[in-house]
This record gives structure tokens, sequence and C-alpha cells, in this order.
């Protein structure tokens, strides 16, 4: 209980002033929770407050279409999120009339809210005694107790829900949430962690046992794929086209320049092959290379080559699912920020 109320006591002289730490509303602690989920608070209030003042209520966001939101997204990455978010506003709006459950059970089965934004959410708005585990409360709990359990394994999980669920009795669970978040993220950080300020470190089992750099421990982590995209820049007098993304791969929902993805990076005579198969002899055409790019995702590392395509008429490959568009109007199309990059630099 001492651990408890030294985080507190802590918290309450060193919280960051954010602005969803100052309301109980769940609208806005749940857009928040979804944004700051793989994203830095300084970029991630940018983003809250951008949709706050757009989608100022929950109903506004529900109203607005899919694109519009994705395109509100944009830069953030992650994009299954802002598809949630969408699809849990739309569900909240029309069966709740706008108000947000107060039950673990149907909270946490919404889109995109699971066991961690469902606890935020209820602790938050409700005040109700669920602890929210995120990384960095693995992290803090990992190093406090000297745990040499795996924190991405799903088994392990329970074992610091207890942990927690003893700790947050009796105290305010707002605060105790915020409190212990707050530490890891400040404090109890991944690299060089600040364990000369830190209010629990006399109780910290691995700074006794010279384990904090080992901790938390990690499982060995998903595979990494490296992917070659040629994407074709198709200039036909003033305009080009874009084509939505679909399926099951990244970037869903959002629009692209039409792609030939290959084994390995691909040279003029191997991509003038491809484009001559797409065209079957519909019109003249010049082919050059413009640019080649180097994008990071989490899981996957593309690398991508930017093709200029000019044809004087529109290719028969070109359906009616494609979108004709000028440079000067293509920013209202939800994008990649690897395509709008390059559309930019033209």
């Amino acid at each position: 209980m001492q651990n408890v109320l030294d985080i507190l006591q802590w918290y309450k002289k060193n919280f960051r002033e954010l602005p969803w730490r100052v309301t109980n509303d769940p609208y806005k602690i749940w857009l928040s929770e979804i944004i700051l989920q793989q994203t830095q608070v300084k970029q991630g209030q940018a983003y809250y407050d951008k949709f706050i003042v757009k989608y100022p209520t929950v109903q506004h966001l529900a109203r607005a279409s899919e694109e519009e939101v994705l395109k509100m997204w944009q830069g953030l990455g992650y994009y299954t999120r802002a598809r949630n978010l969408h699809k849990t506003a739309k569900i909240i709006s029309d069966t709740y009339h706008g108000v947000f459950p107060g039950t673990y059970e149907i909270l946490s089965k919404l889109p995109g809210i699971g066991d961690y934004t469902a606890s935020a959410i209820l602790s938050f708005s409700f005040l109700l005694p669920f602890p929210a585990l995120d990384g960095n409360v693995f992290r803090l709990l990992s190093r406090l107790y000297d745990i040499h359990l795996p924190i991405n394994e799903q088994k392990n999980r329970q074992a610091f829900k207890n942990i927690l669920g003893s700790m947050i009795e009796g105290v305010n669970p707002s605060d105790f949430n915020n409190a212990i978040m707050e530490l890891g993220a400040m404090i109890c950080r991944p690299e060089s962690p600040k364990c000369s300020e830190c209010p629990v470190s006399l109780h910290c089992l691995a700074l006794k046992n010279n384990t904090i750099q080992l901790l938390p421990l990690k499982s060995k982590k998903a595979k990494h794929t490296v992917r070659y995209f040629n994407y074709l820049y198709i200039q036909v007098k003033d305009h080009f086209y874009l084509l939505k993304r679909e399926g099951k791969d990244i970037w869903k929902n959002l629009y692209h320049l039409p792609l030939v993805e290959s084994e390995g990076q691909m040279e003029a005579k191997a991509m003038k092959k491809e484009v001559s198969a797409l065209l079957s002899g519909d019109g003249h055409y010049s082919l050059s290379k413009l640019s080649v790019s180097k994008h990071l995702l989490t899981h996957q590392t593309i690398y991508a080559t930017f093709w200029k395509l000019t044809i004087d008429k529109r290719p028969a490959f070109v359906t009616k699912d494609y979108k004709r568009v000028n440079l000067k109007n293509f920013t209202k199309y939800p994008i990649p920020v690897l395509i709008e990059n390059f559309l930019l630099s033209l």
C-alpha cells in the first residue's frame, strides 16, 4: 500500500496537464486512448485537438464518412484504429443513443476496444476499479517486482493484472491509473530510467538485483517482412489516377497509386514488360523512373519505386473504380504518407 501512496503523491506533484485528464467525458477519454495507441503524446495531442474540433461528440463522429475519418487520421498510421473508431462511434450513436455503456462486458466487445481501453474508460469516466495495463505499466511492474515473464505473451497478462488489482483497491481508480502510467512514461523509461527520481526506488527489486536493463522481458518478435512496391503515376494530360486499397493488407480503404509488387528491386526493362502487359498495346506511352523511397512499418520495410507512365488517353485497365485526380486536389483523399510525400514532391 505504501508503494501506491508514494506513486500517487509523486503524480500529484509531477503530472502533465493533458486535455483528456481534465474531463470525465467517456467520448473524449476513448478518443484519446485510441489515438495514443502506438503514438507519442506530443503527436497524439495534435490529432486529439483536431478531432475534438471537427467531431465534438460521438454523434458528430458517427455522421462522418469513413473516408473523411481516414483523411483526418492520415499520418498516424495503424489505420485499423481509425476504421474501428468510426465503427464504434456509429454503434454507440445508433444502438446506445450516444451514451457510452458503463460496463466492461459491453465496452470490451466494441470494435477497437479491448481490455486496456475498456478499463481506462471505466476508471477515468465512471471511477470504477478497473486497472489499466499498458506498455508503461508492464515495464514499471516488471522492474518493481523483478518479474521475468514475457509481457508480449497473452498468457502472462493475468499475473500483472492480479498485482494491479491489489494495488488499486481503496484508492481513486482514475488517479491510480493515471499515476502509474505517468510514472512508467516519465521515470521508468525504456532507456535510461530515472531511478534516482523514482518515488518507489527503495522498493524496486530490479534495481536491487541489477536487472533493470533486462526488463521488461519480451519473447522473440514477429518476423519482419521486406516488400518491393512499384507505383505507377499515370499521367494523362493534366490528371492521374488513384485507387482504393481493399482486402486485409496494410492501408485498407486508403487511396494509392496503381501498384505492381515484385520480389525485389525492379529494373526498367522488367517494369516496362509489366506495363506493356497491362496496356496490351493500348496507345503510345513512355515510362521513366522518378524516385525510390524506403518506408518503415512495425513489421514491414517497404522499398517503393515510383514510375511515371505518360500516355495520351485513359488506359483500358483503369476501370471505373479508379479516381481521376488533379495534382491540385489529391489532398482531399486519405492516402498513405508514403504516397503523399511523393505527390507533394512533383
